[in-house]
């Protein structure tokens, strides 16, 4: 996929946590549960939302895109987090470490605009729940979608063949996937710049759906608060605190990790709160959404029901 230079640099050594081997034996099994679980709930909300008709509306099919990017993301990191663990440690191809750094870039950059896309889903039906239909329609919906996937490839086609350019001093990488900082680490040259243009890069592609989601949720929140009947408020608020429990799991994590100083801060804190956004998001995403959604909830029942019935 990447044209690697021709370096000595071949195999890529993943450390992992380097804890005891009963710790990492539990930690195995714990990931390799979350891990499952995780492919099992959101691979259940897109079946829901294909097979019953009542759940094909934009807010679900938001969702449903949701599932993928959570599943691409999990795939893409955890088999190999497991393999680092289970055997204290693990080698990469340096093409495979770039190339899992790609793919985490396009599922990363795709959830930050489908969470903001969704947002302006939920401003549109509690702000303008008149004028909802007329401009939330299957097409914009769509387009929207479409959007965010185009989007999230931009700053990964101007990343990774600069970071598949660089030429590499080590080959021993201090965490558990392959992310910009840990490969930077590895680069002989000085890599200031590259520094510079994933930070900026960050402005528009994290920052600015971040703030837009803000944005609409004060929005939300007025509309709310105008709102005269208790019942009334608290239907509103329970169609989007779920959304707004993800984006703050999210975004709160990933600003943390990639737009504040990373100096001084050590590679485990970075390693604990990348896990955060790997591996338990994708994990807690489906199961928010399913708990507190009554569709969610009536339907699984109902597919559930079905399923054992043809047993």
């Amino acid at each position: 996929m990447f044209e690697v230079n021709q370096t000595k640099i071949t195999e890529i050594l993943l450390l992992g946590f380097q804890n005891q081997q009963n710790v990492n034996s539990i930690l195995f099994v714990l990931f390799l549960v979350i891990y499952i679980l995780t492919l099992v709930w959101n691979l259940l909300i897109i079946i829901l939302v294909a097979k019953f008709q009542s759940l094909q509306s934009p807010m679900y099919f938001f969702l449903t895109q949701l599932s993928v990017c959570d599943i691409l993301l999990t795939t893409n990191i955890v088999p190999n987090l497991l393999h680092v663990i289970i055997n204290g440690g693990s080698t990469i191809s340096l093409v495979g470490c770039i190339s899992q750094f790609y793919f985490f870039c396009v599922s990363e950059g795709t959830e930050c605009f489908l969470l903001a896309m969704m947002s302006y889903d939920r401003y549109l039906a509690i702000c303008r729940p008149l004028h909802y239909t007329s401009i939330m329609g299957f097409r914009l919906c769509f387009q929207l979608i479409l959007l965010s996937w185009l989007l999230a490839c931009i700053p990964t086609f101007i990343l990774a063949p600069q970071v598949s350019a660089l030429q590499f001093c080590g080959h021993v990488i201090d965490h558990y996937f392959c992310d910009l900082g840990p490969l930077l680490e590895l680069s002989c040259a000085k890599h200031s710049l590259l520094e510079i243009v994933d930070f900026v890069l960050a402005i528009p592609f994290v920052a600015v759906p971040f703030f837009f989601i803000i944005f609409t949720y004060v929005s939300i929140f007025i509309t709310i608060l105008g709102i005269s009947s208790s019942l009334g408020r608290q239907k509103a608020f329970s169609t989007c605190s779920s959304h707004l429990t993800v984006v703050c799991a999210f975004y709160g994590t990933v600003i943390t990790v990639y737009m504040t100083p990373s100096k001084g801060l050590s590679f485990n804190i970075n390693k604990v709160l990348s896990l955060l956004y790997t591996v338990l998001c994708p994990f807690f995403n489906p199961i928010l959404y399913s708990l507190r959604n009554e569709d969610i909830r009536i339907h699984l029942n109902r597919f559930i029901l079905r399923s054992l019935r043809r047993i």
